[in-house]
């Protein structure tokens, strides 16, 4: 490989020299297929010789005849043959994956695993629709990825990232799509049935969109989702949905729970008796003490579209299925969950121990404990 590489150094030079960007190409080729025919069999240095010699040939071409169609059809075909190769040399996947026309950069930016999230954000930040339409369509994407994306508010990107399943959308970028959903009625209904949009998000989502968008989410819903955004449906329809965002004041219901507790009544007739009579602040309190658990732990769950979370506590808290019942049903004014729904939540709240209700609720409480990092989110 010594000799090889000295010989394909010389080759490289001599093309350079010669100003011709026709050797340059097929240099560039030549060494190219060299690399794929052995590529899993390099090692560290044998990778960085092919980057440093494919890097120059590439900018060389690059200044001197990328207007030319057979340049660029050229470097097209080298883009397509690295693309997929796991070892493929670094510098040269970044050099291509930034390159202004798209017909080039799109392999590297659909399908290189050599492309970090940093060298994906910068392309975000700094190229054209084009590209930030091939990094969207890529298999996986961190949220630092589809958060630079999606702050270029380009419609088409947020349809490509919502379609994609791979990519990871946080909170904050969901919210961007949300924002253009109000007036794009396919991007709101493609939205609405990603599995890990939150419960408040898709509340929202629904409450803002048009009954045609609402009946068009219940056909495409896939089963696991389908009764959650049905009961959805229903409660923004009746309008009994509890506002996400309201400020609460829970003084008063701090002081009637801790006289209650005090005098020996706080029990969990005291509680069924709050949810009974729809008491939000009363019910949220009192299941936090008898669980025991915060009330910012317990609000959170109370907020949630999905049962299961609030099964957790009451388990927790011994609670009979009787309570339980009309605990979840005080997550609303009025009303009560479909039938279905309920089924369900029951079935799992027998399956629940209470030591892994307990488990649980106190691993919840550890994390909500804690202070966010700065800018930190997961992956």
């Amino acid at each position: 490989m010594l000799n090889d590489g000295q010989a394909i150094a010389d080759e490289v030079e001599a093309a350079i020299r010669a100003g011709s960007a026709e050797k340059c190409l097929a240099t560039a080729k030549r060494v190219t297929s060299l690399f794929l025919a052995s590529a899993g069999s390099f090692n560290s240095e044998q990778v960085e010789l092919f980057d440093n010699v494919l890097e120059r040939l590439v900018k060389t071409i690059e200044l001197r005849a990328l207007a030319d169609i057979s340049a660029r059809m050229a470097l097209t075909d080298i883009s397509e043959q690295l693309a997929p190769v796991a070892q493929a040399p670094p510098a040269i996947i970044r050099r291509l994956a930034g390159n202004d026309e798209i017909r080039i950069a799109r392999p590297i930016l659909q399908e290189s695993s050599r492309l970090s999230a940093d060298d994906l954000v910068e392309i975000a930040q700094t190229k054209s629709e084009q590209h930030l339409l091939a990094v969207a369509g890529r298999w996986w994407l961190k949220e630092v990825v589809t958060d630079a994306l999606l702050a270029r508010s380009f419609p088409s990107v947020s349809h490509r990232l919502v379609s994609n399943p791979g990519a990871k959308l946080s909170p904050g970028g969901f919210a961007v799509i949300l924002a253009q959903a109000e007036h794009d009625p396919a991007l709101a209904v493609q939205t609405g049935i990603r599995a890990d949009l939150p419960p408040e998000l898709r509340l929202q989502l629904l409450r803002d969109a048009t009954e045609e968008v609402r009946g068009r989410l219940l056909e495409r819903a896939p089963p696991y989702l389908f009764e959650e955004i049905r009961h959805a449906i229903a409660a923004v329809a009746a309008g009994v949905e509890r506002d996400m965002s309201q400020v609460r004041d829970f003084t008063a219901a701090r002081r009637l729970v801790a006289r209650l507790k005090d005098s020996g009544e706080l029990d969990e007739a005291a509680l069924l008796g709050f949810a009974r009579q729809r008491k939000y602040e009363e019910t949220i309190v009192a299941l936090a003490d008898l669980a025991p658990s915060s009330i910012e732990v317990i609000r959170s769950l109370m907020q949630s579209l999905r049962s299961e979370g609030l099964l957790v506590p009451c388990r927790a808290a011994g609670l009979s299925w009787e309570t339980t019942a009309a605990v979840m049903e005080c997550r609303y004014t009025t009303g009560s969950m479909g039938p279905v729904e309920l089924a369900n939540a029951k079935s799992q709240f027998t399956k629940l121990t209470r030591e892994n209700a307990d488990r649980l609720l106190r691993f919840w409480q550890v994390r909500a404990a804690q202070p966010a990092r700065p800018g930190g989110r997961a992956h």
